[in-house]
């Protein structure tokens, strides 16, 4: 059978940097072949080649066994590939429906046909089970309904290929496995789906074909069906792979942060818990449950209307993030690149962003040579690559980019550390890091509110859980008495 899509040889360099080198696989159709691989090992540029958005420096990209040269995204649209990015690409200005007809919108006489517009968007949410009204501003959504959203534009495409990257990161348990129903029914219509994951038990759930990169190259092309979950961590990074790790034994202390029924129309609503010195409290839920909603407004980035919050004891009501930050107060966002980093500036620059006052001179001046110290410091000990203070964020890998930001704030000496989706979008050498910097903190008395969809992750790390469903907490479990089923039980009922 002729591939529907094949790399022969391709190999690209930025710079001197050389990204990908003599790379060749094949998608075959009706298949889903995987792409595993660290941070930084390729899988972005991969994905890039053949969406249209890089040109190849070497080897060649056949298209139905035909030599092919995409002159850019659209190209390869009208080409049947479509690619959803772990990088949203959406208009926030726009509803739902506008989003996922974006130059496909039915008209008549040069009006665009609402009622059609919005059936049809409707009919592409309904095909991965989304309830999302297709009139409703995107502006509305959080990260992981607007990646629902992405997912369903590339869909009502019809596409022959669909490329995929990270495209659970965000969602559920429950939700991902909705998804993942939908790509089965889209191999079984004959479509060729490319998906790239970190989530390992996900990929050899669901691939007939993996192959995996380290360093730009191909290291490995397995049947999905003959490996296992520690084959590909040993061909990722080159070492037998590390168990997940666990929370942290010491017993909390104190009360530190103490929310009394929080409330924000349309949001969330009584809203109350209590977090301790050296604790990791986590928030679980379903997409749209709340929780990133509950991390935003104790942080200050939205106002809250009703309830009150204490922190040590003292009134504690933020108006604005620079106001949570002076108080000792940090949160990583989930959505990096739009909430998080700032991608037209250094690592360095990224990394100081909310310590700039460690890096003055008495006069208020920054110090070059005391920044790029301080900052290299931190991306030393996260592992960054590349390990240079002076690249611009933007040419990072989104697993290194998560990395930085996770920097910035560990440079902030938090005493409350709100993490949001900490582990969303990388590797598995990467979440154990991340996880053991969360475990630190928390042995070192920082209070961590830890929001994540990966529901192992949560109850791994820990102490208890906080579990909400539609805008409200419905209860918190001990450690002891939390496990997946207990969870979701309270979360989807």
């Amino acid at each position: 059978m002729t591939a529907l899509v094949a790399l022969d040889g391709v190999s690209k360099r930025f710079g001197r940097n050389t990204v990908l080198q003599d790379v060749s696989l094949q998608v075959a159709p009706g298949s889903i072949h995987a792409v595993v691989g660290e941070n930084g090992a390729g899988k972005s540029t991969l994905m890039n080649i053949l969406s249209g958005l890089h040109q190849p420096d070497g080897g060649r990209l056949l298209i139905d066994g035909e030599v092919a040269r995409l002159k850019g995204p659209l190209d390869a649209i009208d080409r049947g590939i479509s690619a959803v990015h772990q990088e949203l690409s959406l208009f926030p200005n726009r509803t739902i429906a506008e989003n996922i007809m974006v130059r496909r919108e039915p008209a008549r006489y040069g009006f665009v046909k609402r009622a059609e517009l919005e059936a049809r968007a409707g009919e592409a949410l309904a095909r991965i089970g989304s309830a999302l009204d297709p009139s409703q501003p995107l502006s509305g959504l959080g990260i992981g309904e607007q990646q629902v959203v992405e997912i369903a534009r590339a869909l009502e495409r019809r596409a022959r290929l669909l490329i995929l990257d990270e495209p659970t990161a965000a969602l559920t348990d429950h939700d991902a496995s909705r998804l993942l129903d939908v790509l089965r029914d889209l191999r079984a219509k004959g479509a060729a789906v490319l998906y790239v994951s970190h989530r390992l038990a996900e990929v050899l759930s669901i691939a007939d074909t993996i192959s995996v990169l380290r360093d730009g190259r191909l290291v490995a092309t397995l049947q999905g069906a003959e490996a296992t979950e520690d084959d590909l961590v040993r061909l990722m990074v080159g070492r037998e792979p590390e168990p997940l790790a666990a929370r942290s034994a010491g017993a909390p202390g104190p009360d530190v942060l103490v929310a009394s029924n929080l409330g924000r129309p349309k949001a969330f609503a009584d809203v109350s818990f209590s977090l301790r010195r050296g604790e990791v409290l986590g928030f679980a839920g379903l997409i749209g449950a709340g929780r990133t909603e509950v991390a935003r407004a104790i942080f200050g980035a939205d106002a809250l209307v009703t309830g009150s919050m204490t922190l040590d004891g003292a009134p504690f009501r933020p108006r604005s993030p620079r106001e949570a930050i002076a108080l000792g107060v940090s949160y990583l966002t989930e959505d990096r690149r739009a909430l998080g980093l700032f991608p037209g500036l250094s690592l360095g620059d990224n990394v100081v962003a909310a310590s700039q006052p460690a890096v003055a001179s008495r006069l208020g001046f920054l110090r070059p040579e005391r920044l790029k110290e301080a900052a290299m410091a931190f991306l030393r000990r996260l592992d960054v690559r590349p390990l240079d203070a002076s690249v611009e964020v933007a040419n990072l890998s989104g697993g290194n980019q998560q990395k930085v930001l996770l920097a910035r704030w560990l440079m902030a000496v938090p005493r409350v550390f709100i993490v949001d989706e900490p582990t969303r979008g990388v590797d598995v050498g990467a979440k154990g890091r991340i996880h053991a910097e969360i475990q630190d903190l928390a042995r070192s008395g920082v209070s961590v509110l830890l929001v994540s969809s990966d529901l192992r992750e949560v109850l791994a790390l820990s102490h208890r859980v906080a579990v909400f469903r539609a805008g409200r907490l419905v209860r918190i479990l001990e450690a002891a008495e939390a496990n997946e089923e207990t969870v979701m039980r309270y979360a989807a009922l």
